[in-house]
């Protein structure tokens, strides 16, 4: 019998943590995150993202970010990976967990990425399902290293990394929407990471078995 994770592998991974509760992102959840995301994630005169998508039209972003999904599926393979969570406290959809890896079944490496609906902000559920994430890529994907990075004016994710263990690894400047700001580059070692509240994973073993690291 064909089951959902023949048709995608991280179909099936739920993620628990305490009152977390991650999932893939599936169809089902993408009208609750246009609904957070057109509700405001970030102060409108300022960027956080190296990609402004948050900038594109009320009436064209539904459509956009169901079709980034689609696509994000689409092109699902070990060597190029990128899965988003999305994130519920208590049962309510508060935000997105993700990480994305190229050629993880040699390197072992990915990168983290995450953001929150405003009204969510700021009750410690960023460094919680951080840290859900990176206990899963350690743990149960078998990362040996996991960057992140932040503008150097986007303080609150900075906070988030430092207390899950990243250590600084420079800086790069970057065009943000025509002007250059710095980026600060950050990496986390198993042997540094603050673990939280223990994680319970299941559905992983066929998305283990795609990436081999089984």
């Amino acid at each position: 019998m064909v089951v959902a994770s023949d048709l995608w592998p991280p179909f099936g991974l739920v993620i628990r943590a305490g009152d977390l509760r991650l999932t893939p992102v599936a169809d089902d959840d993408l009208t609750g995150l246009v609904g957070l995301v057109l509700a405001g994630i970030h102060d409108p005169g300022w960027m956080p993202f190296d990609t402004p998508w948050t900038l594109t039209p009320p009436a064209e972003l539904p459509r956009r970010y169901a079709q980034h999904y689609w696509e994000v599926r689409a092109g699902f393979r070990p060597e190029d990976v990128t899965l988003d969570f999305a994130v519920r406290d208590d049962g309510q959809l508060v935000g997105i967990q993700g990480f994305a890896a190229r050629d993880f079944p040699v390197l072992r490496t990915a990168e983290t990425g995450s953001w929150l609906g405003a009204a969510f902000q700021g009750h410690g559920i960023g460094t919680r399902m951080r840290q859900a994430i990176c206990a899963l890529l350690f743990d149960v994907l078998g990362a040996t290293q996991i960057s992140s990075a932040a503008f150097v004016d986007n303080p609150a994710s900075l906070a988030v990394s430092r207390k899950v263990g990243y250590r600084s690894d420079g800086t790069v400047r970057k065009n943000r929407q025509g002007t250059p700001v710095d980026s600060r580059r950050l990496l986390l070692d198993p042997e540094a990471f603050v673990r939280g509240e223990p994680i319970e994973v299941t559905g992983a073993e066929p998305l283990q078995a795609f990436l081999g690291v089984t």
